[in-house]
């Protein structure tokens, strides 16, 4: 061999160690494009789930002001209930009352009609 044909066998090698780092540089290359492409979508998917977060924060609020005023509400309401209750009780103790009123009332009324029929009666048989 030749000193010409060793540079040349040298220069074919080094010609294909040279292809192909080419094509490993446009592998990369095209690695790189599709990481960044990547990297975008992710960043969209992240501004978009930001804004989603933003949102349910948002409901959370408005759905805690509406919890506190249902809250009071409830507490109204409650309120509400407890007087109504003790109006009751006072209505149940009227008209307790007033059944017992009206029992003596009847009682009384059947006493002085049981009175006058027997003083009538009375009346009648010592007058003969």
């Amino acid at each position: 061999m030749t000193q010409s044909t060793i540079s040349d066998d040298r220069l074919d090698r080094i010609e294909q160690k040279l292809d192909h780092l080419s094509t490993t540089v446009d592998h990369l290359s095209t690695t790189v494009d599709n990481l960044s492409t990547t990297v975008d979508h992710l960043s969209t998917t992240v501004d978009h789930l930001s804004t989603t977060v933003d949102n349910l924060s948002t409901t959370v609020d408005h759905l805690s002001t509406t919890v506190d005023h249902l809250s009071t509400r409830v507490d109204r309401l409650s309120t509400t209930v407890d007087t109504l209750s003790a109006d009751n009780e006072k209505f149940n103790d009227r008209f307790s009352n007033y059944q017992q009123a009206t029992q003596w009332v009847v009682q009384l009324a059947f006493t002085l009609i049981a009175s006058a029929t027997i003083t009538v009666i009375i009346t009648s048989v010592l007058r003969r």
